[in-house]
């Protein structure tokens, strides 16, 4: 029998390495003799430079960068050959701040901007840039800044490169932009395919999160409307409707209207990257993916939407391993896994399910797999 492990991380909990290894422990305590292969996945989002050390050798470059909050601090990328990779949430990320702290109307990408500066000073010609967890809310006018780019009121003063700017700015003056930007070959993967703004938007689906008020996030969503109309008269850029514009708080629509940049599935990517669609064949018995979240988002375009469609395009059976399942039903209609485990089921509490992930994925590994094995049917 031969089983892929493929999940991405349990956010809070376990990396995807972890989840993995877990994962063949239970397997391996059943049977000894099942093949594994482990591949850790990450859905192009925060934690997927990570996974892609563990599959290439990337050299790390370690700078002083500015956090969501224009505080000093030092942050990484990698690099390979001519190509940089930039997490924007080393830089920009709602990790970076305390819960106290979150207030996307204050915030700023201007830190990944300054990541992009410096791999373009060291004459990288492609940059890869991952948006997800970030902290921002400011459409990529903060990393627009960086990269020479004014964003001015109707006085003709400079704005501050923040969420709340965006309903303020009168002109987008880019006289000062970085001539470098037109040489370089730039792709931004992204986990989420909502738009700039509406109801699906970046405001009103992660403004929440990230420490906005509901009058904040209303004011927000106003402030990237505006923004879009005045991307389309200084920039000539339509970004209203670009699937995925409101990543990252709206630095997906903003890395094509300021970096013209190829927005590409973080999913998608990374498979391709790390050669996933050449290890499932014949010869695989089952898949076994999962998260720390099962929910609506899941379908989008997360690891296991992924997962889900090379392995019933194959006819392979794959099974979820999750913390916790919040949309059972809309999962398995869209997905069609043959089975379903979560940590919580076991009865266990949330901080027992979070400090003990790694014991309690290896357990249902164990039970998934011996009424497989039993059976043929997870």
């Amino acid at each position: 029998m031969k089983v892929i492990i493929a999940p991405d991380k349990f956010k809070g909990s376990l990396s995807a390495l972890a989840v993995c290894e877990a994962i063949d422990r239970g397997l391996k305590s059943w049977d000894a003799s099942i093949e594994t292969v482990l591949h850790p996945l990450a859905d192009g989002g925060e934690g997927t430079l990570a996974i892609l050390q563990n599959y290439f050798e990337l050299a790390k470059i370690e700078m002083v960068v500015k956090n969501p909050l224009f505080k000093d601090i030092t942050a990484s990328y990698l690099v390979s050959r001519d190509t940089a990779f930039i997490e924007m949430s080393h830089a920009s990320g709602l990790q970076l701040l305390q819960i106290e702290e979150r207030n996307c109307l204050h915030t700023t990408t201007y830190g990944t901007g300054q990541f992009i500066a410096d791999a373009i000073k060291r004459g990288y010609k492609k940059v890869v840039l991952f948006i997800g967890g970030s902290a921002t809310n400011d459409a990529g006018i903060g990393m627009a800044a960086a990269l020479g780019y004014s964003f001015l009121d109707i006085d003709g003063a400079v704005l501050a490169p923040i969420g709340a700017s965006l309903i303020a700015i009168d002109r987008i003056d880019s006289s000062n932009r970085k001539p470098e930007l037109d040489a370089i070959d730039f792709t931004v993967v992204c986990d989420v395919k909502n738009p700039l703004y509406g109801p699906n938007g970046a405001a009103y689906v992660y403004g929440g999160q990230k420490g906005a008020s509901a009058d904040t996030i209303a004011f927000l969503d106003l402030g990237l409307q505006h923004f879009s109309k005045q991307v389309s008269k200084d920039l000539d850029h339509d970004i209203s409707v670009i699937t995925g514009g409101g990543a990252a708080g709206g630095l997906g629509a903003g890395a094509v209207c300021f970096l013209n940049a190829k927005m590409k599935s973080g999913i998608d990517f990374v498979m391709e990257q790390t050669g996933f669609d050449n290890i499932i064949n014949d010869t695989t018995s089952l898949i076994i993916t999962g998260e720390g979240s099962l929910d609506k988002q899941t379908v989008e375009g997360k690891v296991i939407k992924g997962i889900s469609e090379r392995a019933n395009k194959k006819n392979i059976p794959f099974a979820i391993i999750s913390g916790v399942v919040k949309d059972d039903e809309l999962i398995k209609e869209k997905l069609q896994p043959n089975s379903i485990h979560s940590i919580m089921e076991l009865g266990v509490t949330t901080a027992d399910a979070m400090s003990n992930a790694s014991k309690h994925i290896e357990f249902i590994a164990y039970q998934m797999i011996k009424k497989y094995s039993k059976s043929k049917l997870i």
